[in-house]
């Protein structure tokens, strides 16, 4: 069971929460720890981990038809754009941009399927046990899910890493591809303007998500 504020789980709106003191592990308030749910968005949080320890920020990517046409929401990156790394992993993280995502993952795997064994393997290793991904953007997909249980343990991960934490806080930034188009990103992550002492989160929607 879990120690809880005064705060009761019916005024929560949302079908799952948790609040974890990350240093120590524990939980100070949940409602539906390990309700699975569609991950949406909040997957490109093991997207960037998994790319960060495997290849580098200043390594060039060149932007796949793949994941040019990847669809809705995106950077705007082209077929054949060049850009590196770490401003992909500022696409993906902070503008939620799902073509960036899936050309990290052409990047470390060279394909999203194999990235995206990766990526399950790494769930399993933080203890992230009920936790299945089908893909690196976090579009709706069968069989994909997490849980709030587990993706405390993934943003935990994820901000221990001090480039992840720092592209996590970041509000607007550009990037930039080689051909010199430059591309306005900005941080959907609205918290970041009404707390300052906020260190960063990951947003995620889409319809079935919520």
């Amino acid at each position: 069971h879990y120690p809880l504020f005064n705060l009761q789980a019916d005024e929560i709106s949302s079908r799952s929460a948790i609040v974890m003191d990350s240093s120590t592990g524990e939980i100070l308030y949940a409602k539906n720890p390990h309700l699975r749910c569609p991950p949406a968005s909040t997957t490109k949080l093991m997207t960037a981990i998994v790319t960060i320890e495997n290849t580098d920020l200043a390594d060039i990517v060149t932007i796949s038809r793949n994941a040019a046409f990847v669809s809705p929401h995106k950077a705007g990156l082209k077929r054949g754009d060049k850009t590196t790394v770490e401003h992909l992993l500022y696409a993906a993280l902070i503008g939620s941009a799902n073509d960036a995502a899936v050309a990290l993952a052409e990047k470390v795997a060279a394909s999203e399927k194999r990235f995206v064994s990766l990526m399950n393997r790494k769930a399993a290793e933080l203890g992230a046990t009920n936790t299945r991904f089908v893909n690196a953007s976090g579009l709706p997909g069968a069989g994909q899910y997490t849980t709030v249980h587990d993706l405390s343990k993934i943003m935990g991960y994820a901000i221990s890493n001090p480039k992840l934490r720092e592209i996590l806080g970041t509000r607007v930034t550009e990037i930039s591809t080689e051909n010199g188009d430059e591309i306005f990103i900005k941080n959907t992550n609205k918290l970041l303007w009404s707390d300052g002492d906020l260190v960063g989160g990951k947003t995620g929607y889409t319809r079935r998500a919520r």
